[in-house]
């Protein structure tokens, strides 16, 4: 096999399991693991998280997961991760404008909160197609402004 530098092998993480993590990992990451595992951290739940984003997203990220999530919700979390990509989690607080019931919710809420304009009762607005015209996507039920 010739070896090309820079070049880096795929790791098959569909292989990690509870009991092989410190034979499959590096020992930074190994050690990384362990201090959690003090902190009474989960292992399912970062073997999980090791076998969805792989091990340097795991050491530059978990931290950043685990602070939105216990302070937002996961479920916000892997739906921020799902448009943005987990080497963006830094920027999921600036983002994360909440859970909602639909787009339309969203923009009539917005467009209420920042203007005041009172409609008659006799206009009807297209929320939806407003939101479009925002600087936001909506993920799995939540809004992130993507301008974060």
């Amino acid at each position: 096999m010739i070896s090309l530098p820079n070049v880096k092998e795929t790791v098959d993480y569909s292989q990690l399991t509870n009991e092989n993590y410190k034979q499959f990992l590096n020992e930074t990451t190994v050690e990384k693991i362990e201090y959690y595992l003090e902190e009474n951290f989960y292992l399912d739940d970062m073997i999980i998280f090791i076998q969805e984003h792989g091990d340097n997203a795991f050491c530059e990220h978990y931290d950043d997961y685990v602070d939105a999530g216990e302070t937002y919700s996961y479920d916000a979390v892997d739906a921020f991760i799902e448009e943005f990509g987990v080497y963006e989690l830094g920027g999921f607080m600036d983002a994360y404008r909440g859970a909602w019931s639909s787009k339309a919710e969203y923009a009539e809420n917005y467009v209420s909160d920042c203007y005041s304009v009172d409609f008659p009762d006799f206009i009807e607005i297209d929320w939806e197609n407003t939101f479009d015209n925002l600087d936001c996507v909506y993920v799995n039920g939540f809004v992130f402004d993507t301008k974060f």
